[in-house]
């Protein structure tokens, strides 16, 4: 007799036979579909599979052949040290984005502000690294912004992240010793060269603001200074090819000890800066 686990998985590694890992996500997909842990897949060996069981995994499988990213199937995103709701309203988090979540931990801060939160990955994670500290998180979109409440509710952080409805820092009091960003970077003429499962599942203003693509970055370099405690940082994520441009915004804004910060691939990531002063916690 065969073995309903088997039989289950090796279907799907033939219908997910063109992307990367087929048997890796015949794994995950079978597991949400079945509502278990992968590592209790075990379970479905020990008898018969549940009732229309089938049908869902199927569901899910040509979902994924179409390109729809196994993450947003999942509606969820591994990032740094937690589990994400993502939704069709919030960008996808990206490995590449947790060199920010590095460098904001890399030095002490108790008053976060991020900006254009999305999901509140980048918020969540630097606030669950830090207890003492608070922090904001602003969006234009009020979905984005049910999103990165639910997020911090699952994370318990509900008492220390607070979020608004905001068009970057226009009609924000107060001042922070930290300041974050993965604001739209993408260039106009670079949108047809990306991935189409980002294209087609991403929002597109999350990805590009139009034009040569550092027009958040141009608004937040023009807004931090008066945002920014004296000698609080500020993080922005930016497009591979935009470090130098991006450098010379924030430099020409005022700001001090400018840097681009790679990313584990080498390339550019990340521009930080400090506003003049000395750092008050």
């Amino acid at each position: 007799m065969s073995d309903p686990l088997d039989d289950l998985l090796a279907e799907g590694r033939a219908r997910l036979g063109a992307v990367p890992d087929p048997g890796r996500e015949a794994r995950i997909l079978l597991a949400h579909a079945a509502g278990l842990p992968r590592e209790s897949l075990h379970r479905l060996s020990d008898g018969t599979p549940p009732e229309n069981l089938r049908d869902a995994y199927i569901g899910l499988l040509d979902r994924r052949a179409a390109g729809e990213p196994v993450s947003r199937i999942l509606g969820r995103r591994d990032f740094w040290r937690h589990a994400f709701r993502i939704t069709p309203d919030v960008l996808d988090p990206r490995p590449e984005t947790e060199t920010l979540v590095a460098e904001g931990l890399a030095a002490p801060f108790s008053r976060l502000l991020d900006l254009g939160t999305g999901s509140g990955c980048i918020l969540l994670s630097l606030l669950a690294e830090r207890p003492a500290a608070t922090g904001l998180g602003t969006d234009a979109s009020a979905a984005a912004l049910d999103v990165a409440r639910a997020n911090a509710r699952d994370l318990g952080l509900e008492d220390r992240a607070a979020f608004a409805r905001a068009d970057w820092f226009a009609g924000l009091d107060g001042t922070f010793d930290l300041i974050v960003s993965n604001p739209p970077y993408i260039a106009e003429a670079e949108m047809a060269g990306l991935a189409p499962e980002v294209v087609r599942h991403d929002p597109p203003g999350a990805l590009s603001p139009g034009g040569d693509g550092l027009g958040a970055v141009r608004r937040i370099a023009a807004g931090a200074a008066a945002r920014l405690a004296p000698g609080g940082r500020l993080l922005v994520e930016i497009g591979w090819r935009q470090g130098r441009a991006a450098a010379d915004l924030l430099s020409g804004a005022g700001l001090d000890d400018v840097r681009i910060l790679p990313d584990l691939d080498g390339r550019d990531r990340v521009v930080a800066a400090r506003a003049p002063g000395t750092r008050q916690f």
